[in-house]
């Protein structure tokens, strides 16, 4: 699944849902994170969003648990060095394409909750699981 076990590039819908569910699929990668049994690939835009997003009121989320769950995310991340070979165009929102450009870099899955915004012509050979398939298959391992 990766040349890196343990290590996923996480679209922030999963983090918002493991926030807002914490006994679903998301739940668990969320707390996951925390516990450092897994790592998140990323990059700086990926970090601002999950800043953003997860800050917003709407989702009313404990200030204080997503702080901590984004301090151990920067320090066990595996940080993605995205190269214009990783460049990824074509998606339904290109706001999309840091996860799958920093997924690209690191030769690791991208987990999430909107598999249909990452079609395969436009990815290519990159892995996306649901975050479902991904406890699944962590679980395994």
């Amino acid at each position: 699944m990766s040349d890196r076990p343990g290590v996923a590039v996480f679209d922030t819908n999963v983090l918002v849902a493991g926030f807002l569910n914490p006994h679903g699929a998301p739940g668990r990668i969320v707390e996951w994170l925390r516990s450092g049994a897994v790592r998140a690939g990323l990059d700086d835009r990926i970090i601002s969003e999950y800043e953003e997003v997860l800050a917003r009121r709407e989702f009313a989320l404990p200030r204080h648990e997503v702080s901590i769950v984004l301090r151990r995310i920067r320090s066990q991340a595996e940080y993605a060095v995205v190269s214009p070979s990783h460049v990824v165009r074509g998606l339904p929102d290109a706001d999309d394409a840091p996860f799958a450009e920093c997924a690209l870099a690191l030769v690791c899955p991208l987990v999430s909750g909107n598999t249909r915004h990452f079609p395969a012509a436009a990815i290519g050979t990159l892995t996306i699981l649901t975050p479902r398939q991904f406890v699944d298959a962590h679980a395994k391992a």
